[in-house]
Order: C-alpha cells, then sequence, then structure tokens
C-alpha cells in the first residue's frame, strides 16, 4: 500500500458539530441578552447561563475531535481501535451477510462521554459501503449488531483479507455518518466516519487473529492496538 498518507486537517471541533455549536452559542447568547435587560433582578440570567451553559459545555465536548497519529510507521497486519470507549464483545461468530462462514468479532461501546469519530482500523481500500436502517436497541445488547441500524464498511488490506467494520446505531444514537466511499484507499489515521450520542463499533476479522485486547478493556481510537493479522 506503501507510504500512509497523511491526509486529516488538525481541527479541535469536529466538522459534524460545527454548525451545531455555531448557531446553539449565537441563541445563548441572545437570550442571555434578553434575560439581563428584561429583569431588574439578575437571578434568571444567572441560571439560564447555569443551565445551558452546562449543556452547551457537554455538547461542545461530545463534538471534540483530538488531533491523533498512531505512533509508528509500521501498520503491516495491525488493527487498531476504530473508536474510543471499551471492549464489550470478543467472540467467534457466524457472519452469514458477507463472509458466510466465522469471524472473530471485537466490539466497542462509546458511552456520551467519549470522542464519537471513528478511525479505519486498518490500511486498505474500501471495497463496498452500505446502509441499513433497523431498530434502536441498546448498543451493547448483542442483537444490536444485526438489528440495529447500521453502517457496514468492508475494507481489503494489502494482504487481501477482508475486515468489515461496522457502525452501529443505539437507543439514543439515531445518526451514523459514514465518510469512507467505495473504490477509494484508506489508511490508519483517517476517519471513517462518525456516530451521534453513545453507540457501537463492531470489526469483524479472520479467524486466527491475535487479540491484542480483553473484555472491558478502555480503548482510544487509532491509537489502541486492538488485533495483530497473520
Amino acid at each position: 500500500m506503501g507510504q500512509r498518507i497523511k491526509k486529516l486537517k488538525k481541527i479541535r471541533i469536529h466538522r459534524e458539530g460545527t454548525n451545531t455549536l455555531l448557531y446553539g452559542g449565537i441563541g445563548l447568547i441572545a437570550v442571555a441578552l434578553v434575560l439581563w435587560f428584561a429583569f431588574s433582578t439578575k437571578i434568571p440570567f444567572w441560571i439560564f447561563i447555569a443551565v445551558f451553559g452546562t449543556i452547551y459545555a457537554i455538547t461542545a465536548n461530545f463534538y471534540r475531535c483530538p488531533i491523533r497519529r498512531f505512533p509508528s510507521e509500521d501498520t503491516d497486519k495491525i488493527v487498531v481501535a476504530p473508536a474510543d470507549g471499551r471492549i464489550v464483545v470478543i467472540e467467534e461468530v457466524e457472519e452469514n451477510e458477507y463472509f458466510h462462514d466465522k469471524r472473530l468479532m471485537i466490539s466497542i461501546f462509546m458511552d456520551l462521554w467519549n470522542v464519537h469519530a471513528n478511525w479505519f482500523p486498518v490500511d486498505g481500500y474500501v471495497k463496498f459501503v452500505r446502509h441499513r436502517n433497523g431498530n434502536f436497541h441498546k448498543a451493547w445488547l448483542p442483537k444490536a449488531s444485526e438489528e440495529n441500524e447500521r453502517a457496514d464498511v468492508m475494507i481489503t488490506t494489502p494482504e487481501g483479507a477482508d475486515v468489515l467494520c461496522r457502525q452501529i446505531a443505539g437507543a439514543v444514537a439515531r445518526r451514523i455518518v459514514t465518510y469512507a466511499q467505495e473504490g477509494e484507499d484508506c489508511y490508519i489515521d483517517e476517519h471513517l466516519g462518525f456516530i451521534k450520542l453513545g453507540s457501537r463499533v463492531d470489526v469483524y476479522l479472520p479467524l486466527g487473529t491475535e487479540v491484542c485486547v480483553k473484555m472491558g478493556q478502555a480503548t482510544t481510537g487509532n491509537q489502541t492496538v486492538i488485533a495483530k493479522m497473520k
């Protein structure tokens, strides 16, 4: 696949949150000014600032997008965590939609406080991208992987192995954004997509892949090595 290309711009707030934070901030300031000048007592103003200022801060935290680069140029057969969160599944499963055989599935659950940008787990090229509508079960439930709304990105590595990365909507998360484009090269360090609010990302790997994480372990997207492929 050759030298990896560094495409990402250095950003602190994810582009998915730019308009939300901009217009929300303008609205917050406008209402605060009205309260300041409309009442002789400033109690309504300070109550409003305390409540909605906290909500705004939580929203800004949700859309944060730290600058990350994988610490090594040697990414052959390395599988990195596609998301911040914690490991909720490590098991062999029958994958009958694409592979029609057994695969090693590693799942990461993201809560409200995690970074919600998703990274490509391996270098390669995007074989296809498919979106499927579905339910909105709690993301950590086993049936969420099959029944919830999801976006599937199939990546073929330089060695010819197919790796499936699945973005899954949860009970609260109702919007999946996928940047991966069919036929394009993809690299660790690049964003695969974004999921709003808490949700989950599954990675399906060939059997025999060495697992480098354990159940309940915290992961950092694009930094934690979750597996090494043979």
